[in-house]
């Protein structure tokens, strides 16, 4: 499928894909690992282990029985010596269950390749894998899978834009672990019904393109099919990305599930490939580690509850102090205070800047220039929005659409005047949102 006519407004980021051709190494066992019981969006997990206990790859230490949750897993195997709360990036404080690794590795007994009868057993598999969303969003996945109109839904479209800076490993699967993703996409289309499948990749990955072009024509999948993104920001967001392979619009709180579509991230459907056929749950993750700050920047696939630190660390260290790190990307990833935070399901890169490259430049008075509106793919008005929420008028900011805002920063990242115009939205959409519940 070829290059797309209809396009939402989007802005030109400097990439920075300086790992590009680094090939993914797999980081030693830590000593210790530090897993979250809150990895994704809904009710954190509660322990299903306590002190002492010893733990296997793979075995189940935390769940809950609320509707929109996913168990966790254990990565390593050792001894939990501990369960303790940490300050989570989102600012408040996540139970965490510490293990003590014995390096062996020993897989818990129950791991196996989960059998399908149905399309219900393949819905419970995939909640038991522990997957969610691995694009940023966290959402459990065996509920994306599982809408109420699947009956109305026909495509598949897989996101492998990875339009953020910096971050590769997304291009780095791709390349790697092609036969996982053409798998996982054809599983999900026979389970769910789809009839036809899009992966969307940006034009700056033509090798992962014509990778998976060659083995789907090898294959005779022709129900599967890449599609050629431009290479702008925010191409990769769930709604920007629909309506550029579709042409369907996707309002605020609308499902892709109500515009006929089911959407995942290429890791999450490289998953569903590799995990269907050696049982494994979701572990570990392949990230991106770079900045200014980094000594040897690489991807790595590491173990989920790893320390920033220890990842910094198989990466040479810091050759310059960090004056900030970040999960994720420059333009949606969160700032942490500490590099002992713990790598989390739905991590894609870590990212530590020194000098100019975390300089948070001074902020001047806006000169009315509308570039934030210009750089909007909803055409919606930041700094209208920064004057409602500074005279806190939630009713102004209804009326301005502030919930149609996904938060993506173009509008930041092109204001002359460097005012923090994604951040003011954000807490915007939050003042909206405690005014309603009153």
């Amino acid at each position: 499928m070829g290059q797309q006519k209809r396009h939402l407004q989007s802005i030109k980021v400097s990439h920075e894909k300086h790992t590009a051709a680094c090939e993914t190494q797999v980081m030693p066992i830590p000593d210790t690992v530090s897993i979250s019981m809150s990895q994704h969006i809904g009710a954190p997990c509660s322990p299903l282990v306590k002190k002492g206990d010893y733990v296997k790859v793979g075995q189940p230490i935390g769940d809950t029985d609320a509707f929109v949750s996913a168990p966790i897993h254990s990565s390593v195997s050792g001894t939990v010596t501990g369960i303790e709360r940490i300050r989570s990036v989102m600012g408040g404080e996540d139970p965490i269950i510490v293990i003590e690794t014995d390096k062996k590795q020993e897989i818990w007994e129950e791991v196996k390749p989960p059998e399908i009868n149905s399309r219900e057993d393949f819905i419970k598999a995939v909640r038991n894998s522990g997957l969610v969303g691995l694009g940023g969003a966290a959402f459990p996945t065996h509920i994306k899978y599982n809408p109420q109109n699947l009956e109305e839904v026909d495509t598949l479209i897989v996101n492998g834009a990875e339009c953020e800076p910096f971050i590769t490993s997304d291009h780095r699967l791709m390349l790697e672990n092609t036969q996982d993703i053409i798998d996982g996409a054809l599983l999900v289309m026979e389970q769910l019904g789809l009839k036809k499948g899009y992966i969307g990749i940006e034009e700056n990955k033509p090798d992962a393109i014509a990778l998976l072009d060659k083995m789907l024509a090898e294959q005779n999948h022709p129900e599967l099919k890449t599609v050629t993104l431009r290479a702008r920001y925010p191409q990769g967001a769930e709604r920007v990305l629909v309506y550029e392979i579709t042409g369907k619009k996707m309002d605020a709180g609308v499902l892709p599930a109500q515009l006929g579509v089911i959407l995942s991230n290429i890791t999450t459907i490289a998953f569903v490939g590799q995990y269907f056929k050696d049982g494994m749950p979701l572990v570990s993750k392949r990230i991106t580690v770079d900045g200014s700050a980094v000594a040897e920047p690489k991807n790595i696939i590491a173990p989920i509850g790893t320390s920033i630190s220890d990842i910094i660390g198989f990466c040479g260290g810091y050759k310059a102090e960090p004056k900030k790190i970040l999960m994720g990307g420059p333009m949606m990833g969160r700032a942490v205070f500490s590099d002992r935070v713990p790598l989390v399901k739905n991590n894609n890169a870590i990212l530590a800047f020194a000098g100019e490259q975390a300089l948070v430049p001074e902020e001047t008075g806006c000169i009315n220039c509308g570039r934030c509106h210009k750089a909007c793919p909803f055409k919606l008005l930041p700094t209208a929005f920064a004057d409602a929420y500074e005279n806190r008028d939630t009713e102004r900011l209804n009326q301005l659409q502030i919930n149609q805002c996904m938060e993506c920063g173009s509008c930041a990242y092109v204001c002359p005047a460097k005012r923090p115009l994604g951040f003011i939205n954000k807490l915007s959409k939050a003042l909206v949102k405690e005014e309603a519940s009153k």
